[in-house]
């Protein structure tokens, strides 16, 4: 049979981080690799008693066909949570936060349309943009966020800039009240649209991250938020906020996909939020992550004493962000660290140009104390391996 693909399939390549994920399957792997938050965390009796009650009570609804934009009550609550005045009429349930992703390029998006993200930026949304064949340009970004003056000149003609303020997937940083500030009113003046993702700024924890960008400028910003972290991923539910004049398409778009995000989840969920269980149960999180970065941090600082390795502090969230010393490409070396039975995500894929081979990213929040121990200690021990590899090489003669 002679199928021909079309043309925007030549833009669909497998993640990188689904391809690691299956490394992590190896029996003894301790993965820092993945983005996935700790099973310990996931709500199992409440999601329990609210199925049975939801089954028992109004079963044939739960299981049937429902409205594309979302279960209502899901959506009140979905604005009532949010930090500004939300209409949930402009509140839009996805299947995931991706699939909000996914809707928005569908929706912005023409082949060769100038789309403006960090560096680095979160390598799923690259993929949810690709098969729209946009180009992706990077704005220069510092520990604070993009930087505005680079934003500025390059926002001509750039169908909107893709931003996560909060604990960003890779690198685990928070934009400033100041930066986002800036940000939001140089992309105001520009008519730069936002599309603000935020499916880690609950997980805080010292302080609140400062408000949303949206916040700031509600018709100027698409909102993405997500039940993933905060409850469960496998039910695979986020939403959108989006401003009324372009709510309407990005509701047909949904509909094209998949008529609606599967409604018995909408409800279980629904059923599990009332009464504020997210407010007792969200701090649980925090609480767990914390003891975990902090003991990676560690970690870090005492296995890799001596060697030219820099690392972040992030504030919240689950990942964090780190650079090898000269020489090092973290690609060549995840497999020799997978030797030792740790796997980690190299940092180049989440570039939209050139990455920086050097950088790699950890996630602390799955792997317990101890395997953190562990993992770090066998990641520095092949470190200074491949380290005295490079030297070797230096001090080798040049071949005749």
């Amino acid at each position: 049979m002679n199928w021909k693909l079309a043309a925007r399939a030549a833009k669909m390549n497998p993640s990188v981080l689904r391809e690691i994920l299956k490394v992590t399957e190896r029996p003894g792997i301790i993965s820092l690799a993945g983005g996935l938050p700790s099973p310990k965390t996931f709500p199992i009796q409440a999601f329990a008693d609210a199925c049975a009650e939801l089954l028992h009570k109004d079963g044939q609804a739960a299981l049937q066909y429902a409205a594309s934009e979302g279960y209502a009550p899901l959506r009140q609550a979905v604005a009532d949570m949010l930090p500004w005045n939300v209409d949930p009429a402009q509140v839009l349930i996805t299947t995931g936060s991706q699939q909000g992703l996914d809707l928005v390029a569908k929706v912005l998006l023409d082949p060769g349309s100038k789309v403006l993200v960090e560096t680095p930026t979160y390598l799923g949304a690259l993929q949810a943009f690709g098969p729209m064949e946009p180009e992706p340009v990077s704005v220069a970004s510092d520990d604070d966020g993009v930087i505005v003056e680079d934003l500025v000149a390059k926002a001509k003609d750039a169908r909107f800039i893709y931003l996560l303020p909060n604990f960003q997937n890779p690198t685990g940083r928070t934009m400033t009240e100041e930066r986002r500030a800036a940000v939001s009113a140089a992309a105001a003046a520009a008519g730069l649209p936002i599309v603000e993702d935020n499916p880690y700024g609950e997980l805080w924890f010292d302080e609140a991250p400062p408000l949303p960008l949206t916040a700031r400028n509600p018709e100027g910003c698409i909102y993405l938020g997500s039940f993933s972290k905060v409850l469960a991923p496998g039910l695979r539910l986020g939403f959108l906020v989006a401003p009324k004049a372009i709510y309407p398409k990005l509701l047909q778009a949904k509909q094209a996909v998949d008529l609606h995000t599967p409604i018995f989840t909408q409800r279980m969920v629904s059923a599990v939020m009332k009464d504020n269980f997210l407010d007792s149960h969200v701090p649980t999180i925090r609480a767990l992550y914390k003891r975990q970065r902090d003991a990676m941090i560690a970690a870090l600082k005492r296995e890799m004493a001596g060697l030219d390795v820099k690392f972040n502090a992030p504030k919240g969230g689950m990942f964090l962000w780190a650079r090898m010393p000269e020489g090092i490409d973290t690609v060549a070396l995840l497999p020799k660290a997978v030797e030792r039975n740790v796997a980690f995500v190299p940092g180049a894929p989440f570039y939209a140009g050139q990455g920086d081979p050097r950088t790699l990213r950890l996630s602390f929040v799955t792997a317990s104390v101890e395997e953190i121990d562990v993992a770090i200690a066998a990641l520095a021990l092949t470190l200074r391996e491949e380290l005295a590899l490079l030297a070797e090489r230096k001090l080798a003669p040049e071949p005749a």
